[in-house]
């Protein structure tokens, strides 16, 4: 099992450790690979199951995670994606079916993951530039979310991460 993540500003990163000890908890040992390090060969990838975590900027996934996930189009890769996102902190929108950025990345890269899921990410206005702080203000007003620059708030459900991590294990029993 390989676990792949991008992250901005590190709750992806913080989500896939998260994931990679409740895999340890099950006897499954993974570490948690950081997608702007390096992105793995293709042939890297034979692993029983690949797992990414990434996070969505301003309405696309990072670069690096989608150049992970242009390597995995077409390919018989047993592929649990997870994408962090703020609008995931809707109701609804924490599924491949309700959630927009997720729905794209699969269709654009032709994906067929085993599992697919978004997780609300954390707002931290303070850690932002004075840029990203206006554009994401922006759009928390025009998506009724906090808008005060001072506001720090974590909306990743770490239940709902345990719920994933649980069905991750379970695939990886299922082969």
């Amino acid at each position: 099992m390989l676990l792949f993540y991008a992250t901005h500003d590190g709750q992806s990163r913080r989500i896939a450790e998260h994931i990679a000890g409740r895999l340890g908890q099950a006897g499954i040992a993974v570490h948690p690979q950081d997608l702007s390090s390096a992105v793995p060969a293709p042939a890297a990838l034979q692993a029983g199951l690949v797992i990414v975590v990434a996070a969505v900027r301003y309405g696309r996934h990072l670069p690096q995670a989608e150049r992970f996930l242009a390597l995995c189009r077409d390919t018989a890769i047993r592929l649990v994606l997870i994408s962090v996102n703020l609008t995931a902190r809707k109701p609804g929108k924490d599924t491949a079916e309700g959630n927009r950025y997720l729905q794209k990345a699969i269709a654009r890269h032709r994906l067929r993951p085993v599992l697919a899921a978004a997780v609300a990410g954390r707002l931290d206005y303070q850690r932002y530039s004075w840029r990203d702080r206006q554009m994401i203000r922006l759009i928390m007003k025009l998506t009724g979310g906090p808008t005060h620059s001072q506001a720090c708030v974590e909306f990743t459900d770490w239940t709902a991460v345990d719920g994933i991590a649980a069905r991750i294990a379970a695939l990886h029993a299922a082969g």
